[in-house]
Order: C-alpha cells, then sequence, then structure tokens
C-alpha cells in the first residue's frame, strides 16, 4: 500500500477475453467444410467446376470462421487496480472504463449452460454512467470476486486520503 496522499500505482491485475465457446461451431464448420471439399474436388457433377467447389468453401470459411473469430479476438476486458476497461473493434475501437474509487454494484447472471460452461455475464453499474456489461466472462465467480475486493480496496484507500488532507487542512 502506498503511504498516504501518495497516488497509487496502477497494476494490470487481469486481461481476458469472452470465452470461446461460441467458435465451436465455427471450427465445426472449417472441418466440415474442408472434409466436403477435398471429397467433392473433381467429383463434382458435370454443370459444376471445381472453381466453383473452391470459391464457396473459401466463401463459406471466411463468413463463418475468420469473421467471427477476428471479432471475438477484437474484444477484451482489462481490469486494473484502478479501473474497469472494455475496449472493442476492429479497425474503430471503441473504450469503456469504470473506475473502483467511485463504487458500483456488481450483478452476475449465470444462465444454465453458462453454469455448464463455468462463464457468466457481470453487469457494473454506477448509478450515474450507462451500465458496462461483460458477457461470457470465464471463471465469473473468481472475476466477481476480483472486482469486489478492488472496489473495497480502492474506497480505503480513497476515504483514507481524504482524511490524511482533512488533517493536514486543520493542522492535525
Amino acid at each position: 500500500m502506498p503511504p498516504p496522499g501518495v497516488p497509487a500505482e496502477e497494476l494490470l491485475i487481469a486481461r481476458f477475453r469472452g470465452h470461446a465457446r461460441r467458435l465451436a461451431w465455427s471450427a465445426l464448420l472449417l472441418i466440415v467444410a474442408c472434409g466436403a471439399t477435398a471429397y467433392f474436388l473433381g467429383n463434382l457433377p458435370a454443370p459444376f467446376e471445381d472453381w466453383m467447389l473452391l470459391t464457396a468453401a473459401g466463401v463459406l470459411v471466411v463468413v463463418a470462421v475468420i469473421v467471427p473469430f477476428v471479432i471475438w479476438y477484437s474484444r477484451t476486458v482489462t481490469v486494473t487496480t484502478r479501473r474497469v476497461i472494455v475496449s472493442e473493434g476492429i479497425g474503430a475501437r471503441s473504450r469503456r472504463e469504470m473506475s473502483h474509487a467511485r463504487g458500483y454494484t456488481i450483478g452476475v447472471r449465470r444462465g444454465i449452460l453458462q453454469r455448464i460452461w463455468g462463464v457468466g455475464t457481470i453487469t457494473l453499474s454506477n448509478g450515474v454512467d450507462a451500465p458496462l456489461r461483460l458477457s461470457n466472462v470465464p471463471n465469473v465467480t473468481l472475476v466477481h470476486e476480483t472486482l469486489a475486493d478492488q472496489i473495497e480496496v480502492s474506497q480505503i484507500l480513497a476515504h483514507r486520503d481524504a482524511q490524511t488532507g482533512q488533517d493536514a487542512a486543520t493542522g492535525l
């Protein structure tokens, strides 16, 4: 803990992406597309040619495999000792932050399938800004506990620094 009046250094606690379970269909589709392309290459009926098969397989892989992966990979959540940062976007990045020192409520929702996969949705709300929703958070219980601990520590430090400032102002 830093001495009173000295700002605490911002340290990285965790950086994660949503659970990759949604990419399971993409992986299965990639396997099926590769297998079907290999099977039908050179064995197509008369009106179709091999280039048509390869083009259709390529478009299918780009649209149903590569695009979902890039979208999943471009969304990150970073938890530091001062704030929670949600970044998303491929070309133009958007970023939302919520400070631990301001305090916020933490809501956790887990459906049946989310429980099976060990994930959940965390909603952070400070009552002023729009709620920050973290979907498909892996190890949701651990992340919830970490966020609650960070709120507590940040508010203790803020209270201590406020008390130190009052003591300095009164000359005590």
